[in-house]
Formats: structure tokens, C-alpha cells, sequence
């Protein structure tokens, strides 16, 4: 398609009433962001720890706390809801208050969203390493939390539709579609999949038995990778891509396409990670089915992200926030391809439970969604301080290469070893026995997972470095929310924020 269907951010419409002045509330925006940064440097430092430990079992320390099965959900949790949960927030409330060209709706109930959400992931970095855990993948609260869990979302949602129903133009950006379906899909999601009966203060059951608690587990599960961690960044894209380029959405009709495809298909996939199990063989053929089919919505998406830059190109070799979210959408068609090749029944066999499914798992956690919040958040990090730009631009491009290196190492060094796990297990003597046993299979991994955790290192140096520049970026600035003149929508531009603001 080509740029004649599309639109630009915020002026499809004129506004529908009169002349006023209001400002933005970007208050409990800074706050989201600041704990953006501050749960990445603690999450991926976690992750780094268990990656060493996966090499020196000494540093196990034989505290029963700060045991590789311990502190694995911790990171986990810290970096998908703590870092990325944190990013959705913030940018969700930024971006709906500027393509609605109002104030965000209930600023006191955003903040209790943000107190809250800080105070659920607080609670997870100390019960999960006490061992107080549902056991569930992605969702391993224990009920209090998971009551907090859900009433912070309540009033995520109220705060967001809220916004969007006091919008002051008729149309509502795609983007916000995106955060819109991901904030009412992992309501259903999570509720669902944690349904437990508490018979102590920490300790519940599921709900569920079986084959059947394993169902519902991989439709959260998967779901929770789909909307939380997939369409949910997607409206990052389509709103951050288009501003850092300068330039329109390459094809409006076909983000709705986008948008409505990955919708209906996304929620039958999750069976695939339960391939030659007791769940009946047609659900697992079902899931296969339309992993394959999730392919054509995910490359839909990637492509009109990267088609936004036709005409732009060139700014490739200035502006680091444009090579993060560039490479992100590049790593997004690379993971979901990747993620449909793996549905394969026959590929299954050989990838799952190797290390081949950490490296296609980080090749999306680090190379998309973590590369997509690097450039949105240093998109707006200066503009709600009232700066043109971060403080040390050349760090942005320092970390922009250091992030770019980690994630290439820490993906190729897991695909090998992957890879080689699975043929070295399936792999038989002419008399039918095992040709080599599981501990041979490990010393084989060892020095794969060596590179692993050179990767993760320098992505954490890459994460370290950003909440540096964040800190000098933000010390003694003045709080901005820009004063927009409602009846020139061409203010709305996030750059206007000069004398015509006020301060906190």
C-alpha cells in the first residue's frame, strides 16, 4: 500500500469544541517512566545473576532465597511486569492524552495506579524468593497480590476509556485501539487463569486440575506473551515510529487490518506450547493452525512499521531513537516468524524444553520489546522535562550499540545450543539405547551459556548507562505539562512545550 491512506497522529478531526487551553497531567507519566528504568536495571540485573549461576553453581550462595529456582520468577516477573508493565503505562497514558487532546481522565486514580502496580511488583521481589508462589508461568502471585493485581487494572481502565471518552476529536488513533484491546484482554486473562481457593495467608489451589489447569494456563500464557507483551507495544509503535520519523503511518487501513487480524487470532494459539501432552490432539492441531495463520497479521504490522520510514531513511545514521525502534520492529517479524515456525509439531519435537525456546523467548523480550521501549522512553524523557533531547546524546548511541550486540550474542549462543540439545537427546544407538546421557548434554550447552551471559551483561551495561543519562537528563529540570490551545492542533505536538506550559 502506499501513504495515501494514511493519517497523521492527532489531526484526523478538528476538535469538536470550542476554544480552551488545558494542561496535559504528564505527572504520573514521569512517574511510570522513572520506574520503567529503575525495574530494568533491577530485573535484568536478576537475569544476569542467574545466568552466572547457570555457570558457577557456587553462586547459588546456599541461601535458599537466592537460589537459581527462587529468583527466576523474580526476574521474569521483574522485567515483563515491573519494566515492561511500567513502560505500557506510561506511554498509554501519554499517548492517549495526545491523540485525544485532553487531560488524562481521574489523575488521582492514575496515581493509585501507579502506587499500586509498584506496590504489587514490591510484593513479588519478596515473596517469590520466600518461595510463596501460585506456580504459574507468568502468573506466579500468590492471591493477595493478584487481588491487587486486579484492582489496579480496574483503575487502568477507568483511567484509560475514561480518557478516550473525553477525547476532544470524533476520531480515536490506532494506537489506542492497540493499548485499549491489551488492557480489557489481559483483564479477562488473568482473572480467569487465577482462580484459586486460599486456604492460607500465602498458599492457594487452582481452580483447575489436570489437563484442564494446563489449558487454561498456556491461554493465559500465551495471551499474556500476545497482548501483553506484543499488541500492547504495538500501540508504542504506531504512535512513537510515526513522531520519531517525521513522517505518516505508512498505511492507515492496513494497521486496522493489523489490528483486527492479530484480535482474532491470537487468543487460539496458546495450545502450541503443549504439543504430544494429554491435551487432546485436535486443541493441539487447533493451536499449530493458527500460529501459522498469526504470521500474516504479525509481518502486516512489522512492514508498516518499517514502511514508515520510506522517504526518511537517511536519519538511520543520526538519530539513535529512530536505529532502536527500526531494529525493534526487525527483531518483532524475526521473533513472530520464528514463533510460528516453532508451532510445527515436527519442529516442536526438537526446540521445546532446549534452551532454542530462551532464545527465541529473548530475542522478543530483549530485541523487540525492550529495544521499542528504549526508543519511546528517550523520545520522552526530554519533553516531559521541558529538553529538546536526553542530556548525553552520544550515551543513547552507545547503548543503542551495546544493546544491539548483547541481544545478538545471547540469541545466537541459544539458538546453537538449542539446537544441539535437541539432537544430542534424541539421539539413539543402533541398539536403541540413548547415545549420550543428559549430564554430556549439559557440559556440550556449558560455554554457550558462558556467550549467554556476555550478552545479558552487556545489556545490562546498555540499561545501567540509560539510568544514568536519565538521572542527569531529569536533575534540577522543571516538571513540564504543556498548556495546548485547543483550537490549533498543531500545538499538539509533543516538541511545543516551550513558554507555553506550566510547571510542577
Amino acid at each position: 500500500m502506499g501513504t495515501t491512506d494514511a493519517v497523521h497522529i492527532g489531526t484526523s478531526s478538528q476538535p469538536t469544541t470550542s476554544a480552551r487551553t488545558e494542561a496535559f497531567d504528564y505527572g504520573v507519566v514521569r512517574m511510570f517512566t522513572i520506574a520503567t528504568v529503575f525495574w530494568g536495571v533491577v530485573g535484568m540485573g536478576v537475569g544476569l545473576l542467574i545466568a552466572l549461576q547457570l555457570i558457577w553453581p557456587q553462586l547459588n550462595f546456599e541461601i535458599p532465597w537466592l537460589t537459581y529456582g527462587r529468583i527466576r520468577p523474580v526476574h521474569t516477573n521483574l522485567v515483563i511486569f515491573a519494566f515492561g508493565g511500567s513502560a505500557l503505562f506510561a506511554t498509554s497514558y501519554y499517548v492517549a492524552q495526545r491523540t485525544c487532546q485532553t487531560r488524562i481522565f481521574s489523575p488521582m486514580l492514575a496515581r493509585f495506579t501507579f502506587w499500586g502496580w509498584q506496590l504489587a511488583m514490591l510484593g513479588a521481589l519478596i515473596t517469590l524468593p520466600m518461595g510463596f508462589t501460585s506456580t504459574k508461568e507468568y502468573a506466579e502471585l500468590e492471591w493477595p497480590l493478584d487481588i491487587l493485581v486486579t484492582l489496579v487494572w480496574v483503575g487502568y481502565a477507568v483511567v484509560f476509556f475514561g480518557t478516550l471518552a473525553k477525547r476532544r476529536v470524533r476520531h480515536i488513533y490506532v494506537a489506542n485501539w492497540f493499548y485499549g484491546s491489551f488492557i480489557l484482554t489481559i483483564a479477562v486473562l488473568y482473572i480467569f487463569n487465577n482462580l484459586e481457593i486460599p486456604v492460607s495467608m500465602w498458599k492457594s489451589y487452582s481452580m483447575y486440575s489436570g489437563v484442564q489447569d494446563a489449558m487454561v494456563q498456556w491461554w493465559y500464557g500465551h495471551n499474556a506473551v500476545g497482548f501483553f507483551l506484543t499488541v500492547s507495544f504495538l500501540g508504542m509503535m504506531y504512535y512513537f515510529v510515526p513522531k520519531q520519523a517525521q513522517r505518516p503511518i505508512y498505511s492507515y487501513r492496513l494497521s486496522i487490518v493489523h489490528f483486527w487480524a492479530l484480535a482474532f487470532t491470537y487468543m487460539w494459539a496458546g495450545p502450541h506450547h503443549l504439543h504430544y501432552t494429554s491435551l487432546p490432539d485436535w486443541t493441539q492441531s487447533l493451536g499449530m493452525a493458527f500460529s501459522l495463520i498469526l504470521l500474516a497479521p504479525s509481518w502486516g504490522g512489522m512492514i508498516n512499521g518499517i514502511m514508515t520510514l520510506s522517504g526518511a531513511w537517511h536519519r538511520l545514521r543520526t538519530d539513535p531513537i529512530l536505529k532502536f525502534l527500526v531494529v525493534a520492529l526487525s527483531f518483532y517479524g524475526m521473533s513472530t516468524f520464528e514463533g510460528s515456525m516453532m508451532a510445527i509439531r515436527t519442529v516442536n519435537a526438537l526446540s521445546h524444553y532446549t534452551d532454542w525456546t530462551v532464545g527465541h523467548v529473548h530475542s522478543g523480550a530483549l530485541g523487540w520489546l525492550a529495544m521499542i521501549t528504549f526508543g519511546s522512553l528517550y523520545y520522552m524523557i526530554p519533553r516531559l522535562y521541558g529538553r529538546r533531547s536526553m542530556a548525553k546524546p552520544q550515551l543513547v548511541e552507545l547503548h543503542f550499540w551495546l544493546a544491539t550486540l548483547g541481544v545478538v550474542l545471547y540469541i545466537a549462543a541459544m539458538w546453537i545450543a538449542g539446537v544441539m540439545q535437541g539432537l544430542m537427546w534424541r539421539a539413539v544407538s543402533p541398539d536403541g539405547m540413548l547415545t549420550y546421557s543428559f549430564i554430556e548434554g549439559l557440559k556440550a550447552t556449558y560455554p554457550f551459556y558462558a556467550i549467554r551471559a556476555l550478552g545479558g551483561a552487556l545489556f545490562l551495561i546498555g540499561m545501567l548507562l540509560m539510568a544514568y543519562n536519565t538521572f542527569i537528563t531529569i536533575v534540577g529540570q522543571k516538571k513540564v505539562n504543556p498548556v495546548v490551545p485547543l483550537e490549533n492542533p498543531d500545538a499538539l505536538d509533543p516538541a511545543n512545550v516551550g513558554p507555553a506550559a506550566v510547571t510542577e
